[in-house]
């Protein structure tokens, strides 16, 4: 494992996770990622299917009255989802400027300015909630991103204001942020104007149909899926945090894909004929169970292998690990094996995900599985993720139970490994 191609790998992968622009991105998700998730159970609460003799649509009718209650969660997605692209916005250029240790607040608030001026008007004089969503995304990270390197470049110009010692925190800030956002708004204001006059056409729209949109056809195809799954085991097995480090790239192509599944769920479509199959809650309820790698699975296996010793540190690992394993937290049993660095442990801690990657996607695509049409939080246990990601489909557990079991069957073979090998090194001390 000392090879330098290797070593070039593991040091050119630790920068990318590492680096400045892409950190603010994925820390700008994962800090809306509450708002998304509150936004999607809504709307899923809003469709939820009678369960037996529990029909809570029925319940809430004879309470709320005939389809009022649903307004509730009409409301949370006008908050959440609606608006992702203002959050994005937002979020990622207040990281980007926190990073920098400049006014991290100042900086969200100049690029949602910005950002809404840029948003195309409704005939009405509103805002278009198609680019104030998830169709802006990229127009919102670009724009934090510009407008964030811009800020601090004004800043350590001389135009900002300097206030001088005993003027409180807040209203030196606020100065010192005045003339630098004012020459970024005029700027934004002057780029409206040309692109409306010359391309008569939104930066929205323009992104979108050169950029967003191919990006999003690709990646939801089964070769993408597969090379994300195998990406992101392969960088775990190197111990280097996968899901972070390609999460700034697939975030703002997979959570547009499962935007439009919601809203067109939330509309009345069956989660059967809802368009896209591969989003980040598929790949999460039906490939990452148990945490990356299907490790569920895994310590499955070593409790079914080892059934006799124990005290096996195999089992000991496994036992240690389950409890957070089953809220799919698995670092416990990848540095405790370890499963980092382990040459037996390779094969299918990299491969097993995309199998999975490759079943699950012929159970959607072929309707035998409803497609997702929720985003779940990630420590979502297995069962219960399969059964709400799809709408309440008892499909969607099938489908989890079927590819754990694969999985423990793929990974019995290197747990006899491991442990013949274990077995050898403690004979041979």
């Amino acid at each position: 494992m000392n090879h330098p191609l290797m070593q070039r790998f593991i040091e050119v992968a630790g920068r990318i996770g590492a680096q400045r622009h892409l950190v603010a991105i994925r820390d700008g998700f994962v800090a809306i990622m509450p708002l998304v998730i509150i936004g999607s159970l809504g709307i899923l609460i809003n469709n939820f299917p009678p369960f037996g003799s529990f029909d809570l649509p029925g319940i809430l009718n004879g309470i709320f009255g005939e389809g009022n209650w649903q307004k509730v969660g009409g409301s949370i997605w006008n908050g959440t989802f609606a608006v992702l692209g203002l959050l994005i916005a937002f979020s990622i250029a207040y990281n980007l400027a926190k990073s920098y240790e400049i006014d991290g607040l100042s900086s969200g608030l100049i690029t949602a300015a910005a950002y809404i001026m840029l948003v195309p008007e409704t005939p009405d004089w509103g805002l278009s909630f198609a680019w104030l969503g998830a169709q802006g995304l990229f127009v919102a990270i670009i724009l934090a991103l510009v407008l964030t390197e811009l800020f601090r470049y004004l800043l350590q110009s001389r135009l900002a204001i300097k206030m001088p010692e005993g003027v409180p925190d807040g209203v030196s800030r606020s100065f010192t942020a005045l003339i630098p956002a004012s020459i970024i708004l005029i700027l934004v204001g002057l780029f409206q104007a040309l692109m409306s006059h010359f391309a008569e056409i939104s930066i929205f729209e323009w992104i979108f149909n050169i950029i967003q949109e191919p990006l999003q056809g690709l990646g939801n195809t089964l070769p993408a899926a597969m090379v994300v799954s195998f990406l992101n085991h392969l960088l775990w097995f190197f111990g280097l945090h996968g899901t972070n480090i390609i999460g700034s790239v697939i975030e703002p192509v997979y959570l547009p894909l499962i935007e439009k599944n919601l809203s067109l769920y939330q509309s009345g479509v069956s989660a059967f004929d809802v368009p896209n199959i591969v989003t980040k809650p598929f790949l999460d309820s039906f490939v990452f169970m148990g945490g990356s790698g299907t490790t569920i699975a895994l310590l499955i296996a070593i409790f079914f292998v080892i059934r006799q010793e124990k005290n096996h540190p195999y089992r000991e690992v496994a036992k240690l690990s389950t409890p957070a394993g089953l809220f799919n937290i698995n670092e416990p049993v990848i540095f405790g094996l370890p499963i980092v660095l382990n040459p037996i442990m390779m094969l299918p801690f990299i491969l097993i995900p995309v199998i999975l990657t490759v079943t699950s996607y012929i159970a959607l695509a072929t309707g035998i599985v409803p497609k997702t049409v929720a985003i779940l939080p990630w420590t979502t246990p297995p069962i219960l993720s399969g059964y709400l990601v799809t709408g309440g489909s008892w499909r969607g557990i099938a489908l989890q139970i079927f590819n754990l079991a694969l999985a423990v069957i793929l990974y019995i073979p290197f747990v006899v490994a491991g442990v013949r090998a274990l077995k050898q090194r403690m004979e041979t001390r």
